[in-house]
């Protein structure tokens, strides 16, 4: 994410014939609203280090997180659920085997699931995970260049993400100085956000844990994850303004977040 005011001049605009399809910053802004008035739960796969504040921030832009990893409490946790997000940032014995169950459990029930392939271009065994994962027809991946690089083997292009996302049958986010969304058809660029938020623990997790709450309540995972980054990354020029440290931004990022309304969306979103 960028706090650049512009888009990099090399950025063409999307083809007339799905134009009208991208969102906007007033659909946005009624997303928003949306997940405010139905509070999605989302059940959240991920690390204990990430658990603390991807709840508070879930919280923060108005759905309810659950965080069971029991076997014997998986099964009735998500099919319950509005959202399943499986997050790879610890991936031990536990967690793996949670992931499968918990999967298996959210389509039987139609629930929408995210992946948050973490650090899969570090450790091969989760990266072989994540491929496997992603055969499974997730409803959103959410990658970082890095990520994006160990899963297609190429770098995070906007041609390679495209084909990328086709290939799979799943809608892509791949975040850095612009954000990318797109299911192969239709592509989104989002320069929102600020440069402090890689510098607090769990940003990308929680980041990802707000796409699936969206996606939860919006059947358009392209207006979902745009929505997603878009919110958060405004939040975070927010809490930016009054932060003196990373210290001070984990803090102030959840209250933007909260404090986030419909004008202050509208004015700020830059999206393309």
């Amino acid at each position: 994410m960028s706090i650049d005011e512009t888009i990099p001049t090399h950025i063409t605009a999307a083809p007339a014939a799905t134009r009208d399809r991208l969102p906007t910053a007033a659909k946005i802004a009624e997303v928003v609203a949306h997940l405010r008035a139905r509070r999605p739960r989302v059940h959240v796969l991920t690390s204990p280090v990430a658990q603390t504040f991807t709840a508070n921030m879930l919280l923060a832009i108005g759905a309810e997180p659950s965080m069971t990893i029991s076997p014997e409490e998986i099964p009735a946790f998500v099919a319950s659920a509005d959202g399943l997000l499986v997050n790879l940032g610890m991936l031990d014995r536990i967690r793996r085997d949670a992931s499968l169950t918990a999967i298996e459990v959210a389509k039987d029930a139609g629930v929408p699931w995210v992946l948050d392939p973490v650090k899969i271009e570090v450790s091969p065994p989760r990266l072989d995970f994540a491929r496997r994962l992603i055969e499974l027809e997730p409803a959103l991946v959410h990658t970082n260049h890095a990520e994006f690089l160990g899963l297609a083997e190429v770098e995070a292009e906007e041609g390679a993400v495209r084909d990328y996302a086709v290939r799979t049958i799943s809608t892509l986010v791949v975040t850095g100085e612009v954000d990318i969304v797109t299911d192969g058809k239709r592509l989104v660029r989002v320069a929102n956000g600020h440069p402090l938020m890689d510098r607090v623990t769990a940003m990308g997790c929680a980041a990802t844990a707000i796409a699936t709450a969206f996606r939860a309540v919006e059947p358009d995972p392209i207006l979902a994850a745009t929505a997603a980054l878009v919110a958060i990354g405004v939040a975070g020029e927010m809490a930016a303004a009054s932060a003196s440290g990373p210290g001070s931004f984990a803090v102030e990022i959840v209250d933007a977040l909260y404090a986030l309304d419909a004008e202050t969306l509208t004015q700020r979103a830059r999206i393309r």
